[in-house]
């Protein structure tokens, strides 16, 4: 996996952005990367009216920038002085997802982050349309930060949630990427609904517990082999549960008092894929800890 030299963070000047853009520094600082502020303003909020002049309008959208231009010059001599990384400031008109999908390719950014909530929902925004398309165009990941206390504290605990598919094939060594001092625990989640359509089709207890059994063999040879593979570390452990996946995630998580859990974006079809995934979504919108979801 690359190394993360850039990390865009946006933010609408919320309590609940001020939380994305603290991890955002943290993360800059661990790495050694550069920090990228961006501001997106909607066209209709520099509308003010038919009725009002030109001339007004002229000097509202005018005024409008500057305060924004003044509260990110404020905010980024802030976080350099708090965290000594170098920082990017910028801002966009249009639309959230593709502003920012765009600026993160054109700074050849690694990772994107955003805050859970914000004065317009960007939880909202990255979990329902915005959220898929801004995933399709991206070419990184997306860092929802959910945790409300940062506290300048790296992640201690996180659950890299895997399920062998191609989309989760690099999950833990992205989870070790972010959190390198962190206790890395491999998740496989035995979804037990391809249980419930063998027992549905006629197959007796007794080969479904053969079935069972073998399966979950099978699985704990392969999570052994991710974590071997991909040299980890030391600090990992594994673990298989049986469950619908995404509440099994998500229990298992504040079980644990993880404070991080990162997941791959796989989708079994096409329209899957344009819905963001069922597994995906239901952890990023149940999850009480941070979720970073993989491309």
């Amino acid at each position: 996996m690359q190394p993360i030299t850039h990390v865009v963070v946006g933010t609408d000047f919320s309590a609940g952005a001020d939380l994305a853009v603290q991890r955002a520094a943290l993360i800059s600082q661990q790495q050694g990367a550069e920090l990228h502020l961006i501001h997106v303003v909607h066209p209709l909020d520099l509308y003010v009216g038919s009725e009002l002049s030109f001339g007004f309008q002229t000097h509202y959208q005018q005024a409008q920038q500057e305060a924004i231009k003044t509260q990110l010059d404020t905010l980024t001599c802030k976080l350099r002085e708090q965290f000594s990384i170098t920082i990017h400031a910028a801002t966009r008109i249009g639309r959230a997802y593709s502003e920012i999908a765009d600026y993160a390719i054109a700074v050849n950014a690694e990772l994107i982050v955003a805050g859970a909530q914000g004065e317009h929902s960007l939880l909202e925004k990255l979990l329902g349309s915005t959220s898929s398309r801004l995933l399709r165009v991206s070419k990184c990941p997306i860092l929802i930060v959910k945790n409300k206390n940062v506290t300048a504290s790296a992640y201690q605990h996180v659950i890299a949630a895997v399920n062998f598919s191609l989309g989760a094939a690099n999950v833990a060594l992205l989870a070790r990427t972010i959190a390198p001092q962190a206790h890395i625990e491999g998740l496989l989640i035995f979804d037990t609904n391809q249980e419930t359509h063998m027992y549905k089709a006629g197959m007796n207890e007794a080969l479904l517990q053969q079935y069972r059994t073998q399966a979950l063999l099978d699985a704990d040879k392969r999570l052994s082999e991710i974590i071997t593979e991909q040299t980890l570390g030391e600090n990992i452990s594994r673990k298989i549960l049986t469950g619908y996946p995404p509440e099994s995630i998500c229990d298992h998580a504040k079980a644990q008092h993880a404070d991080l859990i990162v997941i791959g974006k796989h989708e079994k079809n096409g329209m899957e894929d344009f819905l963001l995934g069922s597994v995906s979504k239901g952890v990023a919108y149940a999850a009480e800890c941070d979720v970073l979801l993989s491309h």
